[in-house]
């Protein structure tokens, strides 16, 4: 794989998530996949990075702005950075609660390639900013 190319599906998966279609987000992953979430376990598989989606989803309204997609030269690494504008819609359990509260937060992600698709995203963003914007 290319750097252009692993660029291109770091770019698709970004434009998926905009765009709320989980199904070409998932089109973006290889089999083997693995989400590393900020503070939270790995989640192994398409499976349940879906169900996550789903869960987001209904919890949060989100779209990322300001998208820098970089990859090494043999395609195999990529990273984003990007500025998360958000609105939090459901009550997540262990979190503040929900009251249609919006934020902006920096984020990033970081990320592993092979034969053309995503074999992980490890995600970051700072949680005690996100909840001081929350319980303002």
């Amino acid at each position: 794989m290319s750097q252009s190319q692993a660029r291109a599906t770091l770019t698709a998966y970004y434009a998926a998530f905009n765009a709320g279609d989980i199904p070409a987000m998932l089109d973006t992953l290889h089999d083997d996949f693995a989400h590393h979430v900020n503070e939270g376990a790995t989640r192994l598989g398409k499976a349940a990075f879906a169900e996550f989606c789903a869960h987001m989803s209904e919890t949060y309204r989100e779209e990322l702005r300001d998208i820098a997609v970089m990859a090494n030269d043999a395609g195999t690494r990529g990273a984003a950075e990007f500025v998360v504008h958000g609105q939090y819609l459901k009550t997540d359990p262990g979190l503040p609660e929900a009251r249609g509260q919006r934020y902006v937060l920096p984020a990033g992600g970081f990320f592993t390639l092979q034969d053309g698709k995503i074999t992980r995203v490890t995600t970051y963003y700072n949680l005690n900013d996100w909840i001081a914007q929350v319980s303002r």
